[in-house]
């Protein structure tokens, strides 16, 4: 199926940041794998993003499975024969209970899926990319990955790891051709944070009132920063972490 267009892996791409990035990436006539939990979402994309003109597929996975984020990597080369850009998204926000109240499954499932679900996939994406000459690869933080937050412990500690994932490996292969960045978004209308705060109504009035724009961030706001970081427009950007959170982490 290769047609000399680039090819982007998009975990999470089922909705939300994933949906949006991949749809406008497919607007640079990128190819899209989407990589998602949701059979449901993960196909809705794909449908989306082939009326813009460009192959698309979708692989379920649940990236908390080393074996599932291998697979998804292999079955992309078996397709396209190459990585050229990761968008390394798939993340879960958790209950928003305190960290005291928090049951250890629940830390587990958070850690899993946000913390070693990116670490797998940076490791096996990479080693394609490497032997390619090179890609890039955006990771999603968090605003709770710059700074410190009530009521998501779990969450903040695995972004707060994404940051260091995002500048470790660039100190390790920056050299060879891999460019590395990470997007800290702040609260985002995406459904992950849509139902975080229907479970936790007060959260979203205060962190609001928190955002010197007065607003939450727009699925398409942050796919546009991303494509640029990913694409070749960034291309002496590289171990960043860029924060899209409307001011929010400047005031604290």
């Amino acid at each position: 199926m290769e047609n000399g267009n680039k090819v982007a892996i998009i975990t999470g791409g089922g909705s939300g940041l994933g949906q949006s990035t991949a749809l406008r990436l497919a607007e640079e006539k990128v190819n899209i794998v989407v990589v998602d939990i949701s059979e449901k979402g993960g196909n809705e994309t794909v449908e989306m993003v082939k009326k813009l003109g460009v192959e698309a597929v979708f692989i379920k996975a649940d990236v908390s499975k080393q074996e599932e984020v291998k697979n998804y990597v292999d079955k992309t080369v078996e397709q396209f024969g190459k990585i050229d850009y990761f968008f390394n998204n798939a993340g879960i926000s958790g209950s928003g209970s305190y960290f005291l109240e928090s049951s250890i499954e629940e830390i587990e499932q958070i850690v899993g899926i946000n913390l070693l679900g990116a670490l797998y996939g940076v490791r096996y994406v990479a080693e394609v990319m490497l032997k390619n000459g090179g890609g890039s690869i955006v990771n999603t933080a968090s605003s709770a990955g710059v700074i410190g937050q009530d009521s998501v412990v779990t969450y903040s500690a695995t972004k707060h790891g994404i940051v260091g994932l995002t500048k470790s490996m660039v100190a390790e292969y920056g050299k060879d051709g891999l460019r590395v960045n990470a997007i800290a978004p702040g609260p985002t209308e995406t459904p992950m944070v849509k139902s975080f705060y229907e479970a936790n109504p007060a959260m979203k009035e205060n962190a609001t009132k928190g955002i010197p724009q007065r607003r939450l961030g727009k699925p398409e706001e942050v796919a546009e920063l991303v494509t640029f970081l990913l694409t070749s427009k960034a291309e002496y950007i590289n171990g960043e972490v860029i924060r899209i959170d409307g001011g929010f982490t400047n005031t604290k």
